[in-house]
This record gives structure tokens, sequence and C-alpha cells, in this order.
């Protein structure tokens, strides 16, 4: 059994995964006559297949508890898929690089208080994983015909742990 251990969230460490969505260091610049600051372009949204069309859903995640099995990972080979939390509940952020098709070099990021992320098209990850409270998110990903989740689950589970 595998331990994976959990990292700190930074755009450094995530960019082989996606984008990490953050105001710290946006481009930003005042609307509606000064009243509102507009944070730019945050991440790369990806949609790729046929009659593809970007979808805005809430998702309320019920918390996990660490230790954390991981009995599976899955990935989206037709979209991006951003996650911004509406709380400052803690949360995880799991991702793997790919082998060949297959998961490889697990990574777990603990976002910071107002830290989201885009997990880039084709990237392995784990589900939504809210901790201590259950969360709502603001989800931005991919709607449109074609398969759009392909999933893997491990013979043997890693463990993420704090």
């Amino acid at each position: 059994m595998s331990t994976i251990v959990i990292e700190p969230l930074s755009a450094e460490a995530f960019a082989p995964f996606g984008q990490v969505i953050e105001l710290a260091g946006a481009t930003h610049y005042p609307i509606n006559n000064g009243m509102t600051e507009r944070y730019h372009d945050l991440a790369r949204i990806e949609l790729g297949g046929v009659h593809a069309r970007p979808l805005l859903s809430l998702f309320r995640g019920q918390p996990y508890a660490l230790p954390l099995s991981l009995p599976l990972v899955e990935r989206h080979p037709l979209g991006s898929q951003a996650f911004y939390p509406l709380s400052t509940n803690p949360w995880l952020v799991i991702v793997a690089e790919d082998d060949g098709g297959t998961p490889a070099r697990i990574r777990a990021f603990r976002p910071a208080p107002g830290q989201g992320v885009n997990i880039a098209m084709n990237t392995w990850h784990g589900v939504l994983t809210p901790l201590q409270a259950e969360s709502d998110f603001l989800v931005v990903d991919r709607g449109g015909d074609g398969n759009n989740l392909e999933e893997y689950h491990f013979d043997t589970p890693p463990i993420v742990m704090a």
C-alpha cells in the first residue's frame, strides 16, 4: 500500500495538472463605475468533442476523514473541470500523472482558503474531497455529446495522510 502525503497547494506545484484559481497575482481591473474589481481569466476552460458547451453547477460534498483510502481516480477526456469552494472549509485536491493510461505519481494538495483549481482536460484526479464539514463548490465543466468520464479503480487503494 502506498502513502500520499498532503502538500500545500501552489500554482507552481499544481501546474502539471491545471491551474490554481486565486486572486493573488491575477490580472484585475475596475468595472461597474469603479465599484467592482474584476479578476479576469483565472483558468483555462477546455471544451472538446461534439456539441461541447460549458456547464456551471453547484456541488455539495459530504466530508471525508483522514487518513483517506483512495479507491479510485477519474479523468475527463473531453474537458477541464474547475472547482471553487464557497466556504473556507478545508478540502483536498488529489491528482495524478498519466503513465500509458494508468494513474501514476499521485499527489494530494490542501488548498488555502480562497483557492480553487481548474483540473486540465484528461488529467487523473480524485473525487471532490471536502474535510470536516459538508461544503459547497462552484463547478465549471463540460456538457455535450460523448463520454467524458473514465474511472480507474486501484487494486490496493493508496492512503492519503496529513
